[in-house]
């Protein structure tokens, strides 16, 4: 899920970047300092969108640098148990496969990509099902439920995210419509 969070912080801009607008010169610093981080409440911070307000800065004896206590929004993607996610195969592997969702990357394993008994396609980088013939290959889009996720440490190398499509409504796109079809028939 994503949502906009107001923030304070304090940013230190250093006298090269005096001349510039303070504002944008604020965002570039906090873009720096905390893109890609993650907060455990929070999610990850994508970016940071405005600088809502400032005070007047105050200037550090011996650093030459003006301190300014800041207001600002931030967009944060936190992942969240049962939510729905639309993302893009982006590699496959024997035991499942990785799908990009926002800034992050989940896991589906192979046990719940379908009902059907899966196998591994060495030449053709698939997924294939047996008795079904559906197959998942990188570039694919699909839907998923997420059903794991572990935000321990920092960074998005540390966030771990479980992700199943054995529900009605998800899986491959294309199989998601094939679906509708057929429940539609008269």
């Amino acid at each position: 899920m994503y949502e906009i969070v107001t923030i304070e912080d304090t940013v230190r801009i250093p006298p090269n970047k005096f001349d510039q607008p303070l504002e944008k010169t604020a965002a570039e610093i906090l873009n720096k300092k905390y893109v890609g981080q993650i907060d455990k409440k929070l999610g990850i911070l994508i970016i940071v969108t405005d600088i809502l307000e400032h005070n007047q800065g105050q200037v550090v004896i011996g650093d030459g640098s003006a301190f300014y206590l800041v207001k600002f929004n931030a967009l944060f993607f936190k992942p969240t148990l049962h939510e729905l996610v639309d993302g893009e195969v982006i590699e496959i592997i024997e035991f499942g496969a990785f799908v990009r969702i926002g800034p992050l990357d989940g896991l589906v394993h192979v046990s719940q990509i379908t009902d059907d008994y899966i196998t591994y396609d060495v030449k053709r980088g698939a997924l294939i099902a047996k008795e079904s013939g559906k197959a998942l290959d990188e570039t694919d889009f699909v839907r998923a439920r997420i059903v794991a996720v572990s935000m321990k440490g920092k960074t998005t190398q540390d966030t771990k995210i479980g992700l199943t499509m054995r529900q009605p409504g998800l899986g491959r796109f294309e199989w998601i419509q094939e679906e509708k079809m057929k429940n539609f028939k008269i």
